[in-house]
C-alpha cells in the first residue's frame, strides 16, 4: 500500500528482518520490566537505520518520509516501544538534516549508528502545549545557558542528543522560541523518575530537568526566535506521520492475533471454531477495514507531502489522530472478539491494547490536534 519502489522495498525488508531476529524476541520483556530495547535499537544503528533519512553526502540512506513510514510500521508490529523511540530519533535528526554542514560530524556520527537522538519539547509549565515553552535561554557571551524542567522525554538518559526547545532570550512571548542541541555529556544534565507508564512502557519516557546547561551558538538548531517555525515547517510531518505509522502497525499485529486466535480456538464440545461465530468473523473484518483505511489514509498523506497542495497542512495534522483513533478502534474490537483469553495475556493483544493509547495523549494530543482542524476550517489562527 506504500508505493514504494523497489530500492525502497529492499530497505523496508532490511528492517523488518532485524526487527524479526532482534527487537521481537524482547518484545514482551520490554513491556513487562519498562525496560529500555537497546538491543533492538543498536542492531537498527548497526545497519545504518539511525541514518535512515540523512543525506548519502553524510554517510546516510538519503530516504524519505514514505519509506520512514514504512519501516516503523514493520517495527511497531514487532515491538511499538522500540519504534516509538526510534521515530523520536527520526524526527530529532529532521533538524539535524536542516543543519546541515554546521553540525556534519555529527550527522556522520549518526550515519554510523553511534548517536541516538530526540525530543525534549514538553515542559512542567506548559504540560501537553509544547509549542510554548516557559523556560527562557539565557544569552552567555558566545552562547547561551538553559535551564528548563522537561516533562516527558522519550529516551531519557539514554538519547545521545536532545532537541531542546526554550524561549528566544529576547522573546516577548512564548511563541518565539528557540532549539538547541543538548548532548549527554553536557554538564547539568538529569533524568527523573523512571517511566512507568501503561503503555510504551520500553521508551523511557521520563522527566529531564536542565541546570545551567551552556550550549554554544553553533548548537542552535533554528533561526533566532523561529523555534516554532522549525517545529512545524521541518519536525512536524516526520512526528505526526510516523505517529501514525507506528499506530498502523499496531492495528496490524492486532489484526493477525485476532485472526489466528479465532481460526486456532476449538469448542470441545461441539468441534466448532471461533471462526464459525459470524458475530466474531464480522469483527475481524472491521478490524481489516479499519486498518487498510487508517494505511491508506497515511499513504494519502504521504503523498501529499511529497507534492504540497492547499490541504497538505490540514493533512498532516488528521495524520496522528486518524491513526491513533483507529489503533484504539481496532484493539478494542480485538479484545472484544478473543475475549477472556485476551483479557487473560494469553493472545497478544493485551500490549497492543495499552501501546495504542499512548498516541492519543502524546502531545500534541488527539484533543489538541482536532481542535487545531476545527480552527484550520473556521478560518482561524491555530495559535
Amino acid at each position: 500500500m506504500y508505493g514504494l519502489s523497489g530500492k525502497q522495498q529492499e530497505v523496508v525488508d532490511r528492517a523488518a528482518g532485524i526487527a524479526d531476529d532482534v527487537v521481537a524476541p524482547l518484545a514482551i520483556t520490554t513491556d513487562a520490566d519498562a525496560r529500555f530495547p537497546r538491543e533492538g535499537l543498536e542492531a537498527l544503528g548497526k545497519a545504518g537505520f539511525y541514518g535512515l533519512t540523512v543525506p548519502k553526502e553524510h554517510g546516510g540512506m538519503g530516504e524519505g518520509l514514505r519509506t520512514m513510514c514504512a519501516v516503523l510500521d514493520q517495527i511497531a508490529q514487532r515491538c511499538p516501544s522500540t519504534a516509538m523511540i526510534y521515530k523520536m530519533h527520526l524526527a530529532a535528526i529532521s533538524t539535524y538534516v536542516a543543519a546541515g554542514e554546521r553540525i556534519a560530524d555529527i550527522l556522520r556520527a549518526v550515519a554510523d549508528g553511534k548517536h541516538l537522538s530526540t525530543l525534549a519539547w514538553s515542559e512542567v509549565g506548559s504540560r501537553s502545549q509544547f509549542w510554548a515553552p516557559v523556560s527562557r535561554a539565557q544569552a552567555n557571551g558566545a552562547g547561551v545557558v538553559l535551564s528548563a524542567d522537561k516533562s516527558f522525554v522519550t529516551s531519557a538518559g539514554e538519547a545521545d542528543g536532545y532537541v531542546v526547545s526554550t524561549q528566544w532570550a529576547q522573546a516577548e512571548s512564548p511563541m518565539q522560541s528557540m532549539l538547541y542541541l543538548v548532548t549527554k555529556e553536557d554538564d547539568g544534565l538529569s533524568v527523573g523518575s523512571p517511566w512507568n507508564g501503561i503503555g510504551m512502557r520500553g521508551n523511557a519516557s521520563s522527566p529531564m530537568k536542565l541546570e545551567g546547561v551552556h550550549v554554544d551558538d553553533s548548537r542552535a538548531l533554528s533561526e533566532e526566535a523561529k523555534g516554532m517555525d522549525a517545529m512545524l515547517g521541518i519536525v512536524l510531518p516526520w512526528f505526526m506521520l510516523g505517529n501514525a505509522a507506528i499506530s498502523v502497525g499496531i492495528c496490524e499485529t492486532a489484526v493477525r492475533a485476532t485472526q489466528a486466535h479465532l481460526v486456532s480456538t476449538t469448542f470441545e464440545n461441539s468441534g466448532s471454531k471461533l471462526s464459525d461465530l459470524p458475530n466474531l468473523r464480522a469483527r475481524l473484518a472491521e478490524m481489516r477495514i479499519e486498518t487498510d483505511r487508517a494505511r491508506a489514509h497515511l499513504v494519502a498523506v504521504i503523498s501529499s507531502v511529497e507534492n504540497p497542495g492547499p490541504t497538505t497542512q490540514l493533512l498532516v495534522l488528521e495524520s496522528k489522530s486518524a491513526a491513533a483513533e483507529a489503533a484504539v478502534k481496532v484493539t478494542e474490537i480485538g479484545m472484544r472478539a478473543c475475549g477472556g483469553a485476551a483479557f487473560g495475556r494469553k493472545v497478544g493483544l493485551e500490549r497492543q491494547f495499552r501501546d495504542a493509547r499512548a498516541s492519543i495523549v502524546m502531545s500534541p494530543t488527539t484533543d489538541h490536534i482536532h481542535d487545531f482542524i476545527g480552527r484550520a476550517l473556521c478560518g482561524m489562527e491555530l495559535f
